[in-house]
């Protein structure tokens, strides 16, 4: 990054580590939207295929494996990563970069313990370089407009929150591994947890929850489904269930003494998205575009790296979600209630993180195929 360059025309440039299928079809594609301040300069990856391939499609020459990241960095002259790795690699990647002085955009979710999300956000801090925790959600209308309607009055005192989040995951796929950070839980109860905590404004206290196991091929040893009650400490309860095996739903209704909102599909990124306010008996529908939700990742992150600010959401944002799933875990596997400690956080997603993007079409994968089978 040129030193003599204005913030207005000065362009973070990224390295994108993991070429799994999210980063293909999602994240690669996002920097032509980003490209107001955000540029991609480094390929990293275990596949020599992959690399290759990607290289050619994005004009990427800087490029290597999982053991030259610190020379692709270099030689890539990058200030920033985006870490789309299995989640029990995020630590170690994470890490590294901080350690070569690079700024860190990391996918969720965070890590798999709470020790190695205190360790990213110590490693960033100490080589002060940036840490943003990869929530896209925290910049896309519909859920920043639940957040507000939520806040607004229009429901009346807002109590509950329940939502479904489940697919048919293919047999083999990293999600269905122990060693790679899978489960229902981590991969999609993420986001559950996550829109609980930012509709509510608040961090949940306790929490009760059950994990079925039934089908190997997509649960050998993780959570195939996972269900759980969360209470808060005004009194709201947040209820939600996600399984890997189950046909797709993505969905949340949010409920009030005066009304209820459901929006769905919720959590997705490849379509348009619905919002159902009922107020007074009546129910107004509102659609909200697919749009690009990687794009503003980019810009936003950028943003806060060229004018020094705390990105929200932060490494501690990460933390508070993983402590909430690995109550979670404790809880099904205890059958008992777990308290969970308290933990203040200072930022929360509102409508001054929107940014809206033109939808991009999902180019076909190099040997990443979709997680799903439906």
């Amino acid at each position: 990054m040129s030193k003599t360059a204005s913030n207005e025309t000065r362009k973070i440039r990224y390295a994108v580590v993991g070429a799994g299928n999210i980063a293909q079809v999602a994240v690669l594609p996002a920097f032509k939207n980003a490209a107001e301040n955000s540029e991609l300069v480094a390929l990293v990856s275990g596949d020599p295929e992959k690399l290759a391939a990607l290289g050619e499609r994005y004009g990427v020459a800087q490029r290597g494996g999982y053991d030259e990241l610190e020379d692709v960095l270099g030689r890539a002259r990058a200030d920033a990563v985006y870490i789309a790795l299995p989640n029990t690699m995020h630590r170690e990647y994470t890490e590294r970069a901080a350690a070569a002085g690079v700024h860190v955009l990391c996918e969720k979710p965070m890590a798999m313990t709470e020790e190695d999300c205190e360790a990213m956000i110590r490693a960033t801090k100490d080589r002060g370089v940036k840490l943003m925790i990869a929530y896209r959600l925290h910049f896309e209308e519909a859920n920043l407009q639940a957040v507000e309607i939520a806040r607004s009055g229009k429901l009346g005192e807002v109590r509950a929150f329940t939502s479904l989040f489940t697919q048919v995951v293919r047999p083999g796929d990293i999600r269905t591994r122990s060693d790679e950070g899978g489960g229902a839980l981590f991969d999609l109860g993420v986001y559950c947890v996550n829109a609980a905590r930012y509709l509510f404004r608040e961090e949940p206290s306790e929490v009760l929850a059950t994990s079925l196991r039934i089908d190997e091929r997509r649960a050998k040893d993780v959570d195939e489904t996972t269900a759980a009650i969360l209470r808060f400490p005004s009194g709201a309860v947040a209820q939600f269930t996600v399984s890997q095996g189950l046909a797709s739903v993505s969905s949340f209704r949010l409920a009030g003494t005066e009304g209820n909102l459901r929006v769905e599909p919720a959590f997705d990124y490849t379509a348009d998205i619905k919002h159902y306010l009922t107020v007074g008996g009546k129910t107004e529908e509102k659609t909200f575009k697919k749009r690009d939700q990687f794009a503003p990742e980019l810009v936003y992150f950028s943003r806060c790296i060229l004018e020094d600010r705390e990105p929200e959401p932060s490494g501690l944002e990460g933390l508070a979600d993983v402590r909430v799933m690995l109550a979670i875990q404790s809880s099904a596997a205890s059958g008992r209630v777990e308290a969970i400690p308290p933990l203040k956080l200072e930022q929360r997603p509102d409508m001054g993180q929107n940014i809206k993007k033109p939808a991009v079409a999902a180019p076909e994968p190099v040997k990443a195929p979709s997680p799903s089978e439906e």
